[in-house]
Order: structure tokens, then sequence, then C-alpha cells
């Protein structure tokens, strides 16, 4: 008879990952009785014996969880004995009060699993959706909580015999495990032809393997929708695949087989070694080895190149059958939302893709890869989805009432935020499209169905014309606009778990300011209800507006006619030299008269302008590029500096770029090589960062700081920031679970939404 009882409620990542076979199992092993369930909070035991066994469970509970599991919250009370129990069972899910999201992320393929699919002997040998309750797929097939396989898109497939004794056993790998198949009752592969007409592959994966081998595209349906890939050591199949793709210059992502194969293609650092074989298995920014067997048009003109590991048994088998690295993209059109379902893919990719590897497992909710970048000597996030999503991010304070917070228009990623937790929606992308937007309100139903709740709370960017702005606005509720620049602020703060006031530093490319104008380079005293501008930058005119975006060398010129007070020396640059001269002079005359040139002090616009100087680049094809490769160019060895200005007339001091950009020009006409000239660049801002936050510490007092925006997804500018700030004895903050991009502005949005609310000013 027990002694005595304790009901013990666990919150986190505990359904989906083995736990309550696990907690099974450890009761066994400590002599307690009692039962186990999953609820929509998460997991609930009630567990009775000696007090003596008690606390030993309960230190086990906390000492020990499966791998995947992450445990938010144990909280444990005293009930009365029950002299009925004589063992310890797992009960069926049921439902309770106050939702949290307690589903995992997916998982990758264990090894247990992989030895499985790789023995001719076993019954899931080659067997694309092998899984257990360590790994496979969690957020992407889940279709309601509790996280049972009812309410998932394997629900429509009946175990056989053999896995349900699986299923049913606690002592079993894959007890519980909600996708759990074979190849007798589970999801099966098909593939068709670029018409859709289906293929007489008697292995699908042996039949892909050989069309990517013969220069083929091939679109393949994965976990969160669709990757392009095709053979990465063929320029003829990546060049076609490019074209196809409407993906000019973008670099591509490249799969290989296991971490052995990325050492053969890339200089990997510890920590890159533990990002690209980490459970969430993202994408990871490495250097390429130069004698790497890539094809040049993996990434043009970049020594980087994004690697990742299998993270599917369909994946595993793949890369082995393949033999060789493969492009593994987003099955998508540029501007367009990865595709997700058979129909779908087979009409929007059908001119891209020779061949297409489908499945009839559903995918519920879309959810590309995500991107990592060691910075500073450690893993930063600047894509966070798959693997991630929707594991929550733990704040220090509570939202109430829950707040939807929208994100930007560029990177989108949106958040609910309820308790203590705030919730990341996946990577949805550049919001230019409707089928994007749709894909954006889609995704943002999904999570609020998962927590069974509307906020009515409203949390968008200052942007008028954003389409977040507008979907914010079609909300029933009340509606908080937070600047852009506080939001990146406020994210850095949530992350790192900082009340505030701190000194937020922002660059980016642009943001909407409180003023109207364009900003994003910004010194921020701030905590989470509002901040204070100390400081800024010069701004820069973009002549055409979003257009000089584009073609960044009207950026350059804009820059030169200000920084030569109009006689720049033009005909000596050899940017301008392939611009149609009447081009030319009638945009020089239209920044003279100021004819549609807004201005703009995003810290991005002046990498446009000395990277398109330096590198002689017209035209950015893709967002951030001239940026990118301006930074890639880069000499880390250069250390030297050019000189800058401030200008203390204006209502904030503004760094000014001007005698930079003469001494980069002056440069230029030495013919001296780009690489110095970039290094310089960088530390220029570096060095004009650490001045001026010496110059504003007076109003910030102690406060830390925080460097946050898209400029500091680069890690020479974020690296040489630190160095000179380090001797100042500054407490400075960098993302690292949260993207310092766009990615990461729904957080900020969120933290300070709900702020508001909680002083009432709502």
């Amino acid at each position: 008879m027990s002694e005595a009882g304790f009901r013990i409620e666990i919150r986190g990542t505990v359904q989906g990952v083995g736990f309550r076979p696990w907690v099974y199992r450890l009761a066994h092993e400590k002599g307690v009785a009692g039962r186990v369930s999953n609820d929509s909070r998460g997991v609930t035991i009630e567990a009775f014996g000696s007090n003596e066994a008690l606390e030993d469970f309960v230190r086990g509970l906390r000492a020990s969880p499966p791998p995947a599991a992450r445990i938010r919250a144990l909280e444990c009370l005293e009930i009365p004995p029950d002299g009925g129990a004589s063992g310890f069972v797992i009960v069926e899910s049921r439902t309770a009060e106050g939702l949290q999201v307690s589903i995992p992320p997916d998982l990758p393929t264990c090894a247990d699993c992989r030895r499985e699919i790789a023995d001719p002997a076993d019954r899931r040998y080659r067997y694309a959706f092998t899984n257990c309750t360590n790994c496979g797929p969690r957020f992407t097939i889940a279709l309601s909580v509790p996280y049972d396989r009812p309410a998932t898109t394997m629900g429509r497939f009946p175990m056989c015999a053999a896995c349900h004794r699986e299923y049913d056993d606690p002592l079993d790998r894959r007890f519980h495990a909600q996708p759990n198949a074979c190849p007798a009752c589970g999801p099966r592969l098909t593939a068709a032809d670029a018409a859709g007409e289906p293929l007489d592959w008697d292995d699908p994966i042996a039949g892909a393997a050989r069309a990517l081998r013969a220069g083929m595209i091939v679109a393949i349906k994965g976990l969160g929708g669709f990757h392009l890939a095709c053979d990465a050591t063929s320029s003829d199949a990546v060049a076609r695949l490019r074209r196809r793709k409407r993906r000019e210059e973008k670099p591509l992502a490249v799969m290989v087989a296991d971490l052995a194969g990325a050492e053969t293609l890339a200089l990997l650092t510890p920590g890159e070694r533990e990002a690209l074989t980490s459970a969430e298995r993202p994408i990871v920014l490495v250097r390429r080895r130069p004698d790497a067997a890539l094809a040049p048009e993996v990434a043009p003109g970049n020594p980087f190149v994004g690697l990742l590991l299998p993270y599917t048994p369909l994946h595993h088998l793949l890369l082995a059958d393949a033999g060789a690295p493969l492009v593994m993209t987003s099955g998508n059109l540029s501007d367009e939302p990865i595709a997700t379902t058979n129909a779908e893919a087979l009409e929007k990719l059908s001119g891209v893709a020779d061949a297409f590897l489908l499945h009839d497992r559903d995918i519920a909710s879309r959810c590309d890869d995500s991107v990592v970048r060691e910075i500073a000597g450690a893993a930063t996030v600047l894509r966070r989805s798959r693997g991630w999503t929707p594991a929550p991010i733990e704040t220090a304070f509570e939202f109430a009432p829950p707040v939807l917070a929208c994100g930007g228009h560029l990177k989108n990623t949106f958040c609910i935020g309820v308790g203590r937790s705030a919730y990341l929606g996946p990577h949805i992308g550049d919001l230019e499209t409707l089928d994007t937007l749709a894909a954006f309100e889609s995704s943002v139903a999904r999570l609020e169905e998962f927590l069974e709740i509307r906020p009515t709370l409203i949390a968008h960017d200052l942007h008028p014309l954003y389409a977040t702005t507008s979907y914010a606005r079609s909300r029933d509720g009340v509606r908080i606009a937070v600047q852009h620049h506080h939001a990146h602020v406020a994210s850095a703060m949530a992350e790192h778990g900082l009340a505030g006031p701190v000194l937020g530093i922002a660059y980016d490319g642009t943001g909407y300011g409180t003023d109207g104008t364009s900003w994003g380079g910004e010194f921020l005293l701030a905590d989470l209800t509002g901040f204070q501008r100390l400081a800024t930058f010069r701004p820069v005119g973009l002549p055409g507006g979003d257009l000089a975006v584009r073609q960044v060398w009207r950026v350059a010129l804009a820059a030169l006619e200000d920084a030569y007070a109009g006689a720049p020396p033009l005909e000596r640059l050899g940017l301008f030299a392939s611009i149609d001269p009447r081009e030319l002079a009638l945009v020089r005359r239209t920044i003279r008269e100021r004819v549609y040139v807004p201005l703009a002090r995003g810290v991005g616009r002046w990498f446009d302008a000395f990277g398109a100087l330096g590198l002689a680049r017209r035209e950015s094809r893709y967002e951030g590029q001239v940026a990118l490769e301006w930074n890639l160019a880069a000499d880390p060895g250069d250390t030297r500096a050019y000189p800058w200005s401030v200008d203390r007339s204006r209502p904030q001091p503004e760094i000014d770029l001007r005698p930079a950009l003469r001494a980069a020009v002056e440069d230029l006409l030495a013919r001296r090589d780009p690489s110095a000239i970039s290094a310089r660049f960088h530390k220029t801002l570096a060095e004009a960062t650490a001045s001026m936050v010496a110059e504003v510490r007076p109003h910030a007092a102690d406060a830390p700081v925080v460097l946050t925006g898209g400029c500091f997804q680069n890690a020479l500018l974020a690296e040489r920031t630190l160095e000179r700030l380090s001797p100042r004895k500054v407490s400075v903050h960098l993302h690292r679970r949260v993207p310092p991009g766009d990615g990461g502005l729904a957080l900020g949005q969120a933290v300070v939404a709900a702020a508001i609310a909680r002083t009432g000013g709502a």
C-alpha cells in the first residue's frame, strides 16, 4: 500500500519525444505506482509509493529526460495515497485549461532508425518513413493538440499488427511513436515526370538518384515542403536549375551524406560541426575549401557555402544512392512560398523539375529549412524555422493578454505570446505576393488553433504600407504599432532576459521611423515600453526610391554627390563606365533637384554605396546581395580604418561617413585591392560605433549594449565591433537563438506590445 502521493505536472516539449514511456520505465525502476498522461498543457503524473521512492522518482525526472525533451516547468503537489494503485500505467490523453503548445519540432533520423533502413534483413529496409519516439516528423504533421496519432496526418494510415505491437509496448523504442509505420501500412513513395505522369520506377528513391546523376532536376517532397535537387558538382545542372527557378545568383544550399562529406567541401570549425549535427539540422554557412568538388554556380563569387546533413530517411537513402552532394533548395519559384502538396508542386514546379519524387503523407504545416552561421565564436540563427518551430522562447515576463505580433514585410516570421512563452512561427519569407500572404495567414491560424486562442492584442510594424500592417488592421482587438528598430532591440532584450534600459545599436537596411523617414543606423536608449533616439547616421539619398535598393549604383551616385559637393570624379570610377550617360545625367539632376530622392539612414544602404563602388556592381539581384559580397570581399588581415566625422548640429548626433567615402575613392583610384577597401570600411564602422557608444554613454549610464538588426548578421562587422567595445568594459549582447534580422522582429513586437498593455498604454 502506498504511503504518499504526488501529482506532478510537467510543461515543455514533452509530447512526441518518448516522454511517457520513459516515465513508465523510470517508475518501474523506482518502485512507484500510478499513471502518466498527456494533456493539452504537457504531461501529468500521479505517483504513489514511499516517500523515499517518490523523492527518488522526482529526482530522476529532473535529471535525465529523453534527449529531445525540454522541461520548462515541473510542479509537484502532495495528494492523498491511492490504496488501489498496484502498478504504473500510461493512460489516454486528456484536455486541460490553459493550453500551451507542447508539440516538439521535427526531429532528425536517429542512429537506430538509420541502421534499420540500411539493413536488408530489417522489415524497414529502405523505408523512407521510418521513425521512432526519438526521431521523425512532429510539428509538420500535427493537425491539433494533444499530439496523438488521430490528430496528425498519419491518422489516415491504420497501423498493421506488427506496428501496433511496437506502439503498445512501453518497453519498445516505438511505444506511442505517433508517426510509426512500415512498408505494409504506412505512406508510400511514387514518382512522376514533368507532366505529372507516373514514372515506372520500381524503387522511386533509386530512380530519383539515377535522374540526379544524369543531370536532371528532381522535385522532392520532404518534411516541411518540397525541395528542388540537382547534382551540386554539375555546372550544367546547377545553371539549368537557376534559369528555371529564376534565381540568378543567390547561393543554393547543398546537402551532403554525412559530416565526413561536409569536411571534404568546407573548412569546418568545431562549432560548425556541432551545428551541422545538432538536433535542428540547419543549413550552416561555412567556408568552402578552394578545391571543393562543387560547381561554381552553387554560390557564384562566394567563398561560403550553405551545407546541411540529411534529416529524414528519404534524404539519407537518396544521398547514399546519388553518391554526390546535392543542391537542396526550397521547392518554389522566386517570391513564392515553398510548395507542400503534390498537386501544388506539379502545378508550380512543372517548368522547373524534370521529375517528381512524391509521397502520400500530407504536410500539415509548411516549414522551410533553418539557417545558422558562426559569429564571434558561437552559432547564430539567421533563419529560425524547421528544427526550432514551434519550440517557445521563454521570457521573464507575462503575455497577459496573449499577443499576436505580425512581424515585418521581409523575411517574415510572426509570433504569438501566451503566458511566459513566445512562439515564433515558421519562416514565411518576403510578403511580396498573394500566395506568400496566404501562407502567412494560414500559418498564423494553425498556431492559434494549436494554442486554442485568438489574441486580441495585435502588434505590427509602424510602416503603414506593409502587408502585415494591413493584416493587423483586419483583426479585431487592440492594435499597437511598434517602431521597427525598437522591435529589433526588444527582440535581443527578450532573448537575453534584459528588462532594460539597454543601449540598442540597430543597424539594417531600412525601417520606418517615428518621423516618417527611413531609419537603420540607430542608437536607442530603450526599455520595453519605449525608447529615446540618442544618435544616428547621416542619410544617403535613394534616387528613385525602392528602385535604388535594386540598382545600387544610384545609392553610390547619391553618396558621391553628397561627399564631393556635386563634383565627384565619376569618369574615373569603373562603376559608372557602363551606365548610359543619358540615364546618369538624369539621375544626377534628380539628386541635385531632390526630385523623389528619399533619404535613408540605414547602415545597409552605406554597405550598398561602398560595395557598388568597390566591386563595380550596378545591381543587386537579391535582397542584401551587394552588402553580403562587400562583406565577403574583406581582407580580415587589414585592420586600418578610414576617417569619419560626427555632426553634432542635428537633433541627434549623426555619424558622417563622407570622409570615409572620399578616402575609399582615393584608394580605388590608386588601384588598391577592393579587399583592403572593404576591410577598412568594416573597421571604420566598428570604430565609429564604439566612439558613438562612448559619446552617448552619459545618457545610458551602465546600461548593457545589444547589437541587433540585419547588418549584424555580418560576422566581420559584429566581431570588429565587439573588439572595439571590449576595452570599454561594456556588457555587449549579440543574438544567438533569435535572428538579428527581420526574422526576429516579431518577438520584439510581441514583448513591446505586452509591456505597453501591462502599463495600461494599450
